[in-house]
């Protein structure tokens, strides 16, 4: 029996960037997705094909995939992309909106007459631009933060318009991309000296005259939801999880680190959000998706659709009482039986990064360090790499509990265990678990 063949391709880690430096923090991020959806997919006997940059080859051991194409400085990714999608009759595409990245990609997949498991193209087009999906939200009389086009006066962000929103809003404010990913290049304030200095040094051009949006700041809990749209089915889309995001905007840097899943209070608002997630049934969006919103005085304030896999599939996929790749498959086949959603499990799923602690070379090789640190940690996801300093490694964990607490406890347990190997954590992910 033919085995199906499925190629997952994952932008950052997959040569999309091969002739740029690789940001350490979405690499983390890139490729514990795609390890995570190859090992699931290859659970359910599909041969797996992708693709791998040439400066992170050597992880191309940590992948459970039978064809790995690895992408040099000098190659053309599409090219090579164009390739892989000919060879496989399905397609599983994890990339960032910007630029329209994901959405090219994808259509280069509908164009070849490959099936995409991936969000479909309509999916994409809503979540591509933020202020899109907020007319989306305010059109289905869905709670959503006020949001605004920064218009632009000499090729910079228009300051009167700024500083006449914040006044009226009355409230802090963020900044941010109408085609940002993540946390990427958002910026807090809570005063109009922050706004003046920001604007005084920020020159909209290195942006790649990119969209910003003005956005009124919700104080509240960073939640998202991870749901399967089904509309072929004719059915609302599946609530996978509720899960909570650790992300941090008030620093000079933003920066999402991971989170957890399930929330505490699951039981509480699951109900809730199917009453509002209904509303977004007719969009037809199809696949996995995400959608992150802010929790606040039992009200959910929606901020956007994440029209791809997340990052909380890492940690989603340790606590379900079935395989998920299975279930996006037979969903793209209208094959979705009966079946009852349980968490027999907790999860953290978090970036970890730490330094050697001795300036001298470093005893072990890397990959001899790799080994040991996973010999001791069955947690990674991301296997520990350095892809700049010598002596700085990154990571990305997620572990398996039976519930928050525990999962608490074998974090602490983790970090102890870097730290007794003469290593010091600078993740800011003590102050979380305190």
């Amino acid at each position: 029996m033919n085995k199906d063949l499925i190629f997952i391709f994952e932008f950052i880690s997959g040569g999309g960037l091969n002739k740029v430096n690789i940001p350490t923090s979405l690499f983390c991020e890139g490729f514990g997705m795609l390890r995570s959806i190859i090992m699931d997919f290859k659970a359910i006997d599909c041969e797996i094909h992708t693709m791998l940059d040439s400066r992170v080859f050597f992880l191309s051991e940590f992948l459970l995939a039978d064809n790995i194409k690895k992408v040099n400085s000098f190659d053309n990714y599409i090219t090579i992309f164009k390739n892989c999608v000919n060879k496989c009759k399905y397609t599983f595409v994890i990339a960032p909106e910007t630029s329209k990245i994901l959405y090219n990609l994808t259509k280069i997949v509908k164009k070849h007459d490959r099936i995409i498991l991936s969000t479909n193209l309509r999916g994409i087009n809503y979540g591509t631009s933020k202020i899109s999906t907020y007319k989306i939200f305010k059109k289905k009389k869905i709670l959503t933060p006020k949001t605004y086009i920064i218009p632009l006066k000499n090729n910079k962000l228009d300051l009167n318009f700024i500083l006449h929103k914040f006044r009226e809003l009355k409230c802090p404010i963020v900044i941010k991309p109408d085609d940002g990913v993540g946390a990427e290049s958002i910026h807090y304030f809570e005063n109009e000296p922050q706004i003046l200095e920001f604007l005084m040094n920020y020159n909209v051009k290195t942006e790649k005259r990119r969209k910003f949006l003005l956005q009124e700041f919700i104080e509240g809990k960073d939640l998202s939801i991870s749901l399967i749209g089904t509309p072929q089915l004719n059915t609302n889309p599946i609530i996978l999880s509720v899960n909570s995001q650790y992300i941090d905007i008030k620093s000079l840097k933003s920066e999402y680190i991971g989170g957890y899943t399930p929330i505490e209070n699951y039981n509480d608002v699951i109900e809730k959000l199917m009453v509002i997630t209904r509303k977004l049934n007719n969009l037809n969006i199809e696949g996995y998706f995400g959608i992150d919103f802010i929790e606040n005085k039992n009200s959910f304030n929606f901020i956007e659709i994440n029209p791809r896999l997340t990052t909380s599939y890492i940690g989603l996929r340790n606590i379900l009482n079935f395989n998920c790749a299975e279930l996006i498959f037979n969903s793209n086949n209208n094959n979705i039986n009966n079946f009852e959603i349980d968490f027999p499990y907790h999860s953290y799923f978090i970036r970890i990064d730490f330094y050697f602690n001795k300036n001298d070379n470093m005893k072990e090789s890397h990959t001899d360090l790799t080994h040991t640190l996973i010999k001791l940690i069955p947690e990674f996801v991301t296997p520990p790499f350095s892809l700049k300093e010598q002596n700085q490694f990154s990571c990305f964990i997620a572990t398996k509990t039976k519930d928050l607490y525990a999962s608490k406890i074998r974090l602490k347990e983790i970090i102890e265990i870097i730290e007794k190997l003469d290593f010091t954590v600078i993740t800011p992910i003590k102050t979380e678990l305190s």
